[in-house]
């Protein structure tokens, strides 16, 4: 048994350097048939998928089947998808957790070691590199934090055994083993979070199959390890998601009245006027046209209740992850990237 994992080691590094990965119809069948059943091995739901994947796709089922063989079910992804929400935390709590020293100064070097490709991604895309740059280190520190997972594990795991979302989850396994497929690497080496998230940028299957780009021009995405493609992604991702170059994020607000918390948005979505809640007795900061649409919302600061109108650009940073805090975070960290570059 151990000289038939060796083999099918050696083998994949093989598949993953020189073979597109559909090739290993002809290279792993012989050692895959000689493997023990595996966690998946027998599921019915396993069975449905792989057939699909066979009809829909053009995958070979068997060396399906092997790949799944490997899978393992990791109990502790669904304790960390089950667990109970923390308490929702107020925005003077959840700031400091992002804009940090360490992370600005991080920022920082990021920034100068990848210049001339963050200024290329923000002349292609028009996507300031400081926004870009905020968004690897809020979302991984720069590449510190982008999982331990397998990510054949996590999307295993919670599209075969957790229902409440299981059809997200093995909606992402599909596009997972297509871009494998695509990008001609062994499914079973990527990694990413318990959920499937992957690379600098954390990207869902789906979402690097429909944004990620080849920005050093190789033949391959690789949002793992390769800054250059990760920088070239999250740009793409934006101007894809309605970034508008040269605008604002934000405008603080001044509020007067008993209206005020009438303005307040329901969601994310930009659904108000600056001219209503002008009419609520809200006021910006920044000259804005009364027909504009904005996301309206109050946040808990050190100070006391902060009073915002998110913008387009905003509501771009929102589709990256649906939290009015987590794009506050994202864009404060940028104007203080914007600053410490400026000073060093």
């Amino acid at each position: 048994m151990n000289k038939v994992k060796n083999s099918m080691q050696a083998m994949r590094g093989w598949t993953a350097r020189y073979a597109p990965w559909v090739g290993l119809v002809g290279i792993l069948g012989a050692a895959q048939e000689a493997l023990a059943g595996g966690e998946y091995e027998g599921s019915p739901q396993v069975a449905e998928f792989v057939g699909e994947m066979t009809r829909d796709y053009g995958f070979a089922g068997e060396q399906l089947m092997g790949v799944f063989r490997e899978a393992e079910r990791k109990q502790s992804i669904l304790d960390a998808i089950s667990r109970p929400a923390e308490r929702v935390k107020q925005w003077k709590e959840y700031r400091p957790m992002f804009i940090t020293d360490a992370r600005i100064a991080r920022g920082v070097d990021f920034w100068r070691q990848h210049e001339a490709v963050l200024a290329r991604a923000e002349q292609e895309y028009g996507v300031p590199a400081q926004v870009i740059v905020s968004i690897i280190g809020v979302e991984t520190f720069f590449g510190r934090n982008t999982g331990n997972y397998r990510v054949i594990d996590a999307l295993s795991t919670l599209g075969f055994d957790y229902p409440p979302r299981a059809d997200f989850f093995r909606k992402e396994l599909r596009e997972f083993l297509l871009l494998a497929r695509e990008e001609q690497v062994d499914p079973l080496t990527l990694k990413g979070s318990y959920a499937g998230a992957m690379g600098l940028p954390q990207f869902m299957p789906s979402s690097f199959r429909a944004y990620a780009v080849d920005f050093d021009g190789d033949g391959h995405i690789n949002i793992w390890t390769n800054p250059d493609d990760a920088i070239g992604s999250v740009a793409s991702y934006f101007k894809r998601h309605g970034w508008e170059t040269g605008q604002p994020v934000v405008s603080r607000a001044e509020v007067r009245g008993e209206q005020v918390d009438e303005g307040l948005t329901t969601g994310i979505e930009p659904t108000k006027t600056v001219g209503e809640l002008r009419a609520l007795g809200w006021s910006s900061h920044d000259a804005l046209r009364d027909d504009m649409p904005v996301t309206a919302f109050r946040l808990e600061g050190d100070n006391g209740p902060e009073y915002w109108m998110g913008l387009k650009n905003f509501y771009a940073i929102t589709r990256y992850n649906r939290s009015v805090m987590y794009a506050m975070a994202v864009h404060q960290l940028s104007e203080q990237l914007v600053q410490a570059r400026g000073v060093k």
